[in-house]
């Protein structure tokens, strides 16, 4: 008998990554507060929900995609949260919480016997709809072994050990250079155009050099060179992780120049063009400070 997975929070990338397990042939109870994607998910496939304890009175191993470190807290150890339900044994977190919360849960979560799996992903919503994301775990490697075969329908698996939050470190670490490569790629692209150069030939040109990033090759082609600032990442999502990044190095007492300097970046863009606008929206603002507009000629 097939086990019974369930799903909770159906967002950007919770939508793609259930739609994924329900292709697989795999069993899903979904829960969303937003009824409209939860009826979406219904439509596919998916059963259905009332709440976090719904889905874990119903489902044996329980995936979550939530937004930030408080919310998957409550969902998880809330009066009616996942800790509550009759059936649930695994809970895989792909969100990025950071490590000190992660620790928090897993051992709410072990005082009902039930597993905490630190999955954080990344790879952008294009990664979770065609399932190439990295999927970044650590838990106890028993429960790694039991848990791969659902992680493999999202892409590929990376096991960083049995402590909670090791993951999450890993995860924060890349988000911040995900973040500032955009910060630093935008520099060089607006010096760039102010001198007259397309950006497109640019982004060429260091996407065939030793400056090559992830900022050059995908999200100024997608979302800054058309001048859509609609890649798939809130500004205010990408802040929380490079402030839980530095807030880490800190307290383990890594010096964080750089990341401090992300930091504070995104809460400008933030301030500026709110919490719901692209986090490529950071290129809005060196834009506006070197008086060009970074878009291709062609």
């Amino acid at each position: 008998m097939a086990i019974t997975l369930g799903f909770i929070g159906l967002g950007a990338m919770g939508t793609p990554m259930t739609a994924r397990l329900l292709a697989a042939g795999h069993p899903v109870v979904a829960y969303d507060t937003n009824e409209a994607v939860l009826a979406a998910a219904a439509a596919q496939g998916a059963t259905g929900a009332g709440g976090a304890k719904d889905v874990a009175d119903q489902a044996e191993i329980i995936f979550c995609s939530l937004p930030n470190p408080q919310i998957s807290r409550d969902v998880a150890l809330g009066p009616d949260g996942i800790m509550q339900g009759a059936k649930a044994r695994i809970v895989v977190d792909i969100s990025t919480t950071g490590p000190a919360m992660a620790g928090t849960i897993a051992k709410g979560l072990a005082e009902r016997n039930i597993a905490w799996v630190d999955a954080p992903v990344s790879g952008g919503i294009k990664g979770a709809v065609n399932g190439t994301l990295a999927v970044i775990v650590s838990c106890r490697k028993e429960t790694y072994d039991e848990v791969l075969p659902f992680l493999q329908v999202f892409g590929k698996s990376f096991y960083c050990g049995d402590k909670a939050g090791s993951a999450q470190v890993a995860k924060l670490g890349n988000n911040m250079i995900a973040a500032a490569v955009i910060l630093l790629s935008a520099e060089a692209l607006a010096m760039g155009v102010k001198a007259g150069l397309d950006p497109a030939v640019m982004c060429e040109i260091i996407n065939a050099s030793t400056g090559r990033n992830s900022a050059t090759q995908d999200k100024f082609p997608r979302a800054v060179l058309p001048g859509t600032f609609d890649f798939g990442f809130k500004t205010s999502l990408s802040y929380k992780d490079v402030k839980m990044c530095v807030d880490e190095a800190e307290a383990l007492g890594v010096p964080m120049v750089g990341g401090g300097m992300v930091r504070q970046f995104l809460a400008a863009t933030q301030a500026k063009y709110g919490p719901n606008s692209d986090f490529t929206s950071m290129v809005k603002i060196i834009e506006d400070w070197a008086g060009v507009e970074i878009r291709s000629k062609t």
